[in-house]
C-alpha cells in the first residue's frame, strides 16, 4: 500500500530523479534517494513545509543537483519505475530510512548537514536525519 499519493506521472518523475541522482550507486543507492524524497513528501516541517506531492518536492529550488544541472531530463527506464513504486509503497532502508537530507561530498561526510547529524554513508552519498524535535513525523510508521 502506498505511503503517499502518486499518479503514474509522479512515478515517472520520481524514476527520472532516481536515475539522474544515483544511477551510479546501483539499485540500493537509487532506493535511498527515493526514500529521502518520499520522506520529504510525508513531513510538514523545515524546508519541506507546504510541499504535498512528489512534483512539488522534486522541483523545489536547489533541492536536487540533477534537476538543477540538466541530468534529470533523461527518460526513466522500467527498472527505475519499479524502484520508484517500491519506495512509494514504503520500502526504506538504513541509512535513508528516516533521512530528509543527503548529498555527495568530494571527500568525507561532514558530521552535520543543515544542522542535522550524519546517519551514515552509502557509496558516495551521505545521509542525515532530523533531531531535536524538528520533523519528528518522519519517524512515524505508515
Amino acid at each position: 500500500m502506498a505511503v503517499i499519493r502518486a499518479t503514474n506521472k509522479h512515478i515517472n518523475l520520481l524514476a527520472r530523479l532516481l536515475r539522474a541522482e544515483a544511477v551510479g550507486e546501483g539499485q540500493l543507492g537509487m532506493l535511498h534517494v527515493g526514500a529521502v524524497t518520499v520522506n520529504r513528501v510525508r513531513v510538514e516541517c523545515s524546508d519541506f513545509a507546504g510541499l504535498d506531492n512528489l512534483p512539488e518536492v522534486i522541483h523545489q529550488p536547489t533541492a536536487y543537483e540533477a534537476v538543477q544541472h540538466g541530468m534529470f531530463y533523461q527518460r526513466a527506464r522500467e527498472s527505475e519505475k519499479r524502484l520508484a513504486r517500491r519506495v512509494i509503497n514504503g520500502e526504506k532502508r538504513w541509512p535513508a530510512k528516516y533521512s530528509l537530507w543527503y548529498f555527495r561530498p568530494g571527500g568525507d561526510c561532514p558530521a552535520t548537514w543543515y544542522d542535522q547529524p550524519l546517519v551514515g554513508r552509502y557509496k558516495l552519498h551521505c545521509f542525515y536525519e532530523p533531531t531535536g524535535g524538528e520533523c519528528e513525523e518522519v519517524y512515524s510508521t505508515f
